[in-house]
């Protein structure tokens, strides 16, 4: 499964990356090189590298679709900005906010014909040879282009995983040198869905401001003209997919994340009163949830959930 991850960050100082040419990171703003998940898996292994083996990790005891595990909210943009519907969808919003930390978003204003393509140019690009993706790869002192993040040593555990992460607002934030020419159409994609996630974030904080009672003015302002990052995720097929993990149980750290699911299989899981509920892939919807940032902005209200 492909998934393409939007991170928000207000505007912050940037820290200065570690300037010495060593084997170890001292911070996480770079990351060691490690293997393609996606070329192992091309060599169909019979089972898994030792360093992929995740048997310390807390693993979902329900299955997809079971009908006794819960199902993360549904907000629909198109009622909050409908003041016929407005107060019961904002009593839902602040609800799902308060409880989950997680929403699923329909009706956002982002074109169906954006969305699919975005998703076309992640499956593109991911399917390109290996010689042709590490054109972009990570280079000591940014976590910047195609690897993996937050390897800090050798013997570290693995994710079955294969990323690129990009900088995409402010303009100036770009280095244009990780944007991949190939898919022809990788760019200027990109750029569109970025101003389009931009807007659709700043609404959301809008609403999330009205179901607070604030002034939403001094909620969103600060994300007008922060930083907008992209993780792109890639999830092989693996021959031991119970002993695994794709992406290390993890609360963000950042002000709000809008994740775009580019497969139909389950794979997204949030905690909930300590179970591990999947996210339901649905047509065209945005996943959308709180970051460490929003939950100090909410003075703990909202909660940044584990997922």
């Amino acid at each position: 499964v492909n998934c393409a991850h939007y991170y928000l960050l207000p505007q912050k100082k940037n820290r200065v990356p570690n300037q010495r040419m060593a084997l170890k990171p001292e911070n996480f703003e770079w990351s060691l090189p490690v293997p393609s998940v996606k070329e192992l898996a091309i060599q169909r292994l019979e089972t898994v590298p030792p360093r992929y083996l995740r048997d310390d990790v807390d693993y979902p005891i329900t299955a997809p679709s079971d009908p006794s595990s819960p199902s993360i909210p549904l907000i629909d943009m198109s009622k909050l900005a409908n003041p016929e519907f407005q107060e019961s969808e904002l009593q839902k919003l602040h609800t799902a906010c308060k409880d989950w930390g997680v929403f699923q978003l329909i009706n956002h204003g982002v074109s169906n014909d954006l969305l699919s393509n975005m998703k076309k140019q992640i499956h593109e690009f991911f399917n390109l040879a290996l010689q042709e993706k590490q054109r972009y790869a990570q280079k000591p002192g940014s976590l910047e282009g195609f690897g993996q993040a937050f390897v800090v040593s050798e013997e570290q555990k693995l994710e079955w995983c294969d990323m690129i992460f990009l900088k995409t607002l402010p303009i100036l934030n770009r280095n244009m040198n990780f944007w991949p020419h190939d898919p022809q159409e990788f760019r200027v994609t990109l750029e569109n869905y970025s101003e389009d996630m931009r807007r659709v974030t700043v609404s959301i904080l809008d609403f999330m401001a009205m179901a607070l009672r604030i002034e939403a003015q001094n909620f969103s302002e600060a994300f007008q003209d922060g930083k907008y990052d992209v993780r792109m995720n890639c999830y092989p097929p693996c021959p031991q997919p119970e002993r695994v993990i794709g992406i290390s149980p993890h609360a963000d750290n950042s002000g709000i994340t809008l994740l775009l699911d580019c497969g139909d299989t389950p794979g997204l899981q949030f905690r909930k009163d300590g179970h591990w509920v999947f996210a339901e892939p649905t047509a065209n919807a945005i996943i959308v949830n709180m970051g460490h940032i929003i939950e100090i902005m909410s003075n703990g209200i909202y909660k940044a959930p584990e997922h």
